[in-house]
């Protein structure tokens, strides 16, 4: 089998990552950062979405699996004092793929010019530093509402935990063919109105977002920020492609959503 490791950079991981390299290619698997068959994140939420977007192009071939050296963990599935288990069961037994839905977003410029393409893992969100984002929402080719606010967060499933989260969005189990949308402080008075809540729609659904005026939009799609001018159109859909995930065990998404917010472990 061929595999690859992203490392978030600092000394542990780095370490890591050596320990992981030496043990595998020992165990006569093959490293290959170029048509890996599973790739190995080495730190926290941020080094496996870098990983995600590095083969993004391969999604339907590669596979991936965590190692929490980070802040944050939520999709690292192994603890540093896990490292010797979990080489032996990468070197020895074949691993079962878990599958979770993708957020598609399409950004349509004016002009009619090419359109851009992108996958997302968490979440895309639409920010302007001219005002606020003031948007027409069409939910399958049907006008919703008008948005006046900061921004707004579409999220997958899996990414409702992070900045939809932090939004008032709904945790959404990763299996769910879906996506959110949450808003960042409309404005709603008697002259402006959004629904206010956020809003789940699902894989045969499609929503539209069209610009209102002519302003410069900031978009973040993951951890990858793009600015863009004169658009015509945001699309966002559930992506005809998953993300697959290697499990060598169960990883409940309950218990990691009681592990990351609500555990026990406390001190008074």
């Amino acid at each position: 089998m061929k595999f690859s490791i992203l490392s978030k950079g600092d000394q542990k991981s780095n370490e890591i990552r050596s320990k992981i390299k030496n043990y595998l290619t020992e165990f006569k698997l093959e490293y290959d950062e170029d048509e890996p068959e599973l790739a190995i994140s080495v730190g926290g939420d941020g080094t496996l979405l870098e990983a995600f977007h590095t083969y993004v192009h391969r999604l339907d071939k590669t596979a991936f699996i965590g190692i929490h050296t980070g802040h944050l963990g939520f999709y690292a599935d192994w603890m540093p004092e896990e490292l010797e288990k979990l080489i032996i069961e990468i070197a020895k037994t074949p691993f079962q793929v878990v599958e979770y839905p993708l957020l598609e977003v399409t950004i349509r410029p004016k002009d009619g010019g090419e359109e851009d393409r992108y996958l997302a893992l968490n979440e895309c969100t639409i920010k302007t530093a001219e005002g606020s984002v003031v948007m027409d929402i069409e939910i399958k080719g049907d006008h919703f509402e008008t948005f006046r606010g900061d921004g707004l967060c579409v999220s997958t499933p899996s990414g409702s935990t992070a900045y939809n989260k932090a939004l008032g969005g709904a945790i959404l189990h990763p299996s769910l063919e879906a996506f959110q949308i949450a808003e960042m402080a409309s404005i709603n008075n008697r002259v402006f109105r959004t629904i206010g809540s956020p809003l789940i729609l699902p894989s045969h659904h499609t929503c539209m977002f069209k610009p209102k005026h002519d302003r410069s939009f900031l978009f973040t799609i993951d951890h990858i920020t793009r600015t863009y001018k004169d658009v015509k159109s945001i699309q966002c859909r559930v992506a005809e492609e998953k993300v697959r995930f290697a499990r060598f065990r169960p990883f409940p998404f309950w218990k990691r959503v009681h592990d990351s917010f609500v555990a026990d472990d406390y001190s008074e």
